[in-house]
């Protein structure tokens, strides 16, 4: 004979639950929003300030393709990073496309060691000049996805000129017109959490003073210095910035060089790969996840010049790679010569997973048994390497479509389920989709 069941827990009792977990729940959804979905550029480019012009991605991308050209083209240069003749071929025609349409991703005007100290007259017109070319450059559609500038730190000798330069160029920006949907700004050399929310406060000011919408104005972070990775108290300051100054940060950005220095490491071994590296990314990784801030890896100082192009292309499409495998989506370049490597192995990266992925991906939409079992959390992951792969152009959203059944729609909502719970917000971003993905 069955017997029902009976339940011990009464209502009172999952209100009294709800209670305790009340404050649970409020930084769960407050403090991890997740991913947005939106497209993160693979990499940033860094150049002093006063060389910007209008015209410089496509400088750079002509630069990068006569490189390329000049050392056996790009399927050698696929040889060079471990390709196979196939995906080679298949990686060299996207990168070609990708040199002549969108060579820079993300472009940063530097003010800061790229820049130097120059007198106060020269920056404060170079801050304005910048905005001002900046502006051009949206208007003629010459400007890389994502642009802004990199001032000078927060520490006292150089926080009044960081400040009256961040307040020059947004000024002059904004009085130019509505400002660059994918306008980035990067706080560099950070130590302390003081120092994230002076910037929280100059930003809201600059909002306030110019009519922009609260929290128009996001930036990065640079983690650059040990003290931020490890405090006085024995805590993590990193691990902090997300909570103090919410919805402000969009990414933390690794400093190779000036973080390896600080830690007394030789300039020889100083390098993206070193163990204090990988700590300290590790370190940004935890601290980050599920807040929906993002993360880049640093650069590398060598550059594909001279007589030693091949052996560069070889040690940065191998770091480039090894970022990626280790969840880093995004990296410095600081030569027009490292655009061919910096796409080659990004594309490499993600043609050679897309058969495994998709196949997977579909069995799981269409509930197939195969030789693994994935769970959601894992379907999650699938999806998001496939739509990154769309996202930066190394895939077609059309050979998705064939391989897993889904649209681009779809596999957004796969890779990032709980967007269709929330209320769509306007967005600052361009579009998470690039000219020619689809393609």
């Amino acid at each position: 004979m069955a017997v029902s069941p009976t339940q011990a827990l009464t209502a009172a009792d999952l209100a009294r639950i709800d209670g305790q977990l009340a404050e649970t729940d409020r930084q769960l959804e407050l403090g991890y929003p997740g991913d947005d979905g939106s497209r993160q550029p693979v990499h940033t480019v860094y150049v002093p300030a006063d060389r910007f012009t209008p015209s410089l991605a496509a400088d750079w991308g002509a630069q990068a393709i006569a490189t390329a050209e000049a050392h056996g083209g790009l399927e050698r240069l696929g040889w060079l990073l471990g390709q196979s003749p196939t995906l080679g071929a298949a990686v060299a025609s996207r990168v070609a496309g990708k040199l002549e349409r969108e060579p820079i991703e993300d472009l940063r005007l530097d003010f800061e060691d790229g820049y130097g100290s120059r007198g106060d007259e020269a920056e404060d017109a170079d801050a304005v000049a910048a905005a001002g070319l900046v502006a051009d450059a949206v208007a003629a559609g010459t400007a890389p996805p994502y642009i802004g500038i990199r001032f000078k730190c927060f520490e006292a000798a150089t926080r009044a000129r960081g400040v009256r330069t961040l307040d020059l160029f947004v000024s002059a920006l904004a009085s130019a017109g509505e400002l660059p949907a994918g306008l980035v700004l990067t706080l560099p050399k950070v130590t302390t959490v003081a120092q994230v929310q002076a910037m929280d406060y100059a930003v809201a000011r600059l909002e306030e003073v110019h009519g922009l919408p609260y929290g128009r104005l996001r930036f990065e972070v640079q983690v650059e210095t040990p003290q931020l990775i490890l405090g006085p108290d024995g805590t993590s300051p990193v691990a902090r910035l997300a909570h103090v100054v919410p919805g402000r940060i969009s990414a933390l950005h690794y400093g190779t060089y000036d973080y390896s220095a600080s830690l007394q490491i030789s300039a020889e071994y100083q390098s993206m790969e070193h163990p204090v590296a990988d700590f300290a990314k590790e370190v940004m990784q935890l601290a980050v996840a599920g807040t929906g801030i993002r993360l880049s890896d640093g650069s590398t100082n060598v550059i594909p010049v001279g007589d030693n192009v091949e052996g560069a292309w070889r040690l940065h499409g191998r770091l480039v790679q090894r970022s990626l495998e280790r969840g880093y989506y995004q990296g410095w370049d600081l030569h027009p010569a490292q655009l061919p490597s910096r796409f080659a192995a990004t594309y490499g990266f993600y043609r050679q997973g897309l058969p495994a992925a998709t196949a997977r991906l579909r069995n799981y939409v269409e509930q197939t048994e195969g030789g693994v079992m994935d769970e959601p959390a894992t379907a999650r992951a699938l999806a998001a390497f496939v739509l990154r792969g769309v996202q930066c152009g190394a895939v077609g959203a059309d050979e998705v479509q064939a391989l897993t059944g889904v649209g681009l729609s779809r596999l957004t909502g796969l890779a990032h389920p709980s967007l269709a719970t929330k209320t769509p917000q306007p967005s600052t971003a361009p579009s998470s989709t690039p000219q020619g993905a689809d393609s």
